[in-house]
């Protein structure tokens, strides 16, 4: 091999990041598939506005599992969790386990939601669009509220939760926890219009 020939570079130097395609215009420049060997960028991106978008959504999605509680602060073990989840999606679907996160991200991103107003004393509901940014934020967050919630008290690794709710919510199966809280919020702004 020669030194013009470049390798590519592949998530735990197994899953590649070419050929994914996120199909939802809104979210296209919010989920950022730049290649990483490991999801850990130090935190580069936290002191400038906005630069949370550049950051890999695999590292997105480690650092929501990283809220307080069990795995606070433990990013390596979090990283192996998420490796062993990824072989699990591998296995379960034939499928690149980065392209079914990023699909599950774009499942899960609600687009309206609601907000409240006050009016004279009185308090209305009002739908809102969603940002692009938050969408995605959302997403996240409720992918990891699913994963929380089904890996209590429950005999299945972390790792196997993990797995599942990613796998439902790329299918858009109303069994995943975070399609159907997209859903019950989308309609709950809707009959609030």
């Amino acid at each position: 091999m020669s030194q013009k020939e470049e390798t590519e570079i592949k998530l735990f130097g197994k899953w590649s990041f070419q050929g994914i395609e996120i199909e939802d215009l809104g979210l296209r420049r919010y989920v950022s598939l730049k290649p990483v060997v490991v999801p850990h960028s130090m935190g580069r991106h936290e002191h400038k506005r906005f630069r949370k978008a550049k950051v890999n959504i695999v590292e997105r999605l480690l650092n929501n599992f990283m809220r307080p509680g069990e795995n606070a602060g433990k990013k390596v073990k979090v990283i192996n969790i998420l490796r062993y989840a990824f072989e699990i999606i591998h296995l379960r679907t034939g499928k690149n386990p980065v392209e079914v996160l990023a699909k599950a991200v774009e499942n899960c991103a609600q687009c309206e939601d609601t907000t409240r107003i006050s009016y004279g004393g009185v308090v209305y509901h009002l739908a809102v669009d969603v940002s692009p940014q938050r969408r995605v934020d959302l997403a996240l967050r409720l992918i990891c509220e699913a994963v929380r919630q089904v890996s209590m008290h429950n005999p299945r690794s972390i790792a196997e939760c993990i797995a599942e709710e990613l796998i439902l919510a790329a299918n858009h199966d109303m069994k995943s926890y975070a399609v159907s809280k997209r859903h019950e919020k989308e309609r709950i702004a809707q009959s609030s219009r």
